[in-house]
């Protein structure tokens, strides 16, 4: 069985297994292999949805990952290094392979390196430090096929909510405080462009739907739990939830994602930086996780533990917070002896993301307004373009 969309773990199953030599020539023939390209810093469920409605397109999903020096020369500073960068596109579960230091410009001979059939990419532009499209080479070769954007994340917009500092952001949109976010944040000096602008993230049914693996525990599977905010979903969280999934030889991880107030309560500060809905996705998306419940109980009690037939609750080396009651939230588990403390090897913290930002504001902050810039320009050639092709025809 493929457990969550990932194939080439412990659970591999079927794609194990030779292929028959009876099989039929549409069975024999090579595989549609995609390609898709980007910095995939602060990696947020926005780049998840590109990677999943890719995969969708063919059948091998191979990602490049641009280098530090490359998005440098070409954005700004990212938030995360290459090393962290390349093991959170890993943690994906929609991908299948990844090139490390794939180059910012995207050309036929990396596809025909990689034997990829065509790229994918969002309906946004991505642009090179001179303004130019990177896609334009594969474009006019009609090797180019474009996606859905995910509507309300961007990285901008969370850079943004980590650098107000206010709680505006868990409420509403329309929040004065935010708005002004909104308004400041990355604009650049011809207003705002449509891809870099901040809207509003609606969650739906479908959406979960899509990003979940809809597998039932089967029988054999040790099911564990773990509970947090699991709050911008970072490389410390992939580290921490492979070493859970390494825990048992069949495991069924189930996460549970606590409200945003309870977040909130132990926190402190603005957080949680996503909302509950931002974060369900961001967990499902990672391929070691096979289920998320959403608004869990602070306390892991007696009824979750028996109603999900848990075999082990983990919890890693952060600071557990006592309940509002100040008990301890694993009291339960521990007194059944199915409570393991998880050493990851990882100490990375959302605190830590926060404060390389804020340690940063000035760069970021001109990298967003350097893009939208651009952006702008694009936008106003393309206007200008059209008003040419429209005018045309009456000149004739």
């Amino acid at each position: 069985m493929i457990r969550n969309g990932h194939a080439d773990g412990p659970r591999g199953g079927e794609a194990g297994k030779p292929q028959s030599s009876a099989c039929s020539p549409e069975k024999r023939r090579r595989e549609v292999r995609v390609w898709c390209d980007g910095c995939y810093d602060m990696v947020h469920y926005g780049h998840s949805n590109q990677l999943r409605q890719a995969k969708a397109m063919g059948e091998r999903l191979i990602v490049g990952v641009h280098t530090d020096e490359e998005i440098s020369k070409h954005k700004g500073p990212p938030v995360f290094t290459q090393e962290e960068r390349y093991k959170m596109v890993r943690a994906i579960k929609w991908v299948d392979e990844i090139v490390e230091g794939a180059p910012y410009v995207t050309t036929l001979e990396t596809l025909d390196k990689h034997s990829c059939d065509f790229c994918v990419h969002g309906d946004d532009i991505t642009l090179t430090v001179d303004g130019k499209d990177t896609y334009e080479e594969v474009k006019q070769a009609g090797r180019y096929r474009e996606c859905k954007r995910t509507q309300g994340v961007s990285t901008t917009d969370l850079v943004g909510r980590m650098l107000l500092m206010t709680k505006a952001h868990h409420s509403t949109m329309d929040n004065p405080d935010y708005q002004e976010h909104t308004d400041n944040f990355g604009k650049g000096p011809r207003g705002h462009s449509p891809w870099t602008g901040v809207c509003q993230f609606l969650q739906t049914s479908q959406k979960i739907i899509q990003f979940a693996s809809g597998q039932e525990p089967q029988p054999g599977d040790t099911i564990i739990y773990v509970a947090g905010a699991f709050d911008l979903f970072h490389i410390g969280h992939v580290d921490f939830l492979e070493m859970v999934y390494k825990q048992a030889e069949r495991p069924y991880v189930i996460v549970g994602l606590h409200f945003d107030q309870e977040v909130n309560r132990y926190k402190r500060k603005n957080y949680p930086i996503m909302n509950i809905h931002e974060r369900t996705l961001s967990v499902l998306a990672c391929r070691y996780v096979s289920e998320v419940v959403i608004g869990a109980p602070y306390a892991v009690g007696k009824d979750l533990l028996d109603h999900f037939k848990v075999d082990l609750v983990c919890h890693g080396k952060t600071e557990v917070f006592p309940d509002k009651d100040g008990s301890d939230p694993y009291a339960e588990p521990k007194r059944r002896g199915i409570f393991r403390s998880i050493d990851s090897g990882n100490n990375l913290t959302t605190d830590d993301i926060v404060q390389r930002i804020i340690e940063n504001r000035l760069q970021f902050e001109a990298r967003n307004q350097k893009k939208e810039a651009k952006e702008m320009a694009v936008i106003e050639a393309m206007k200008r373009r059209e008003q040419e092709d429209t005018a045309q025809p009456a000149n004739l």
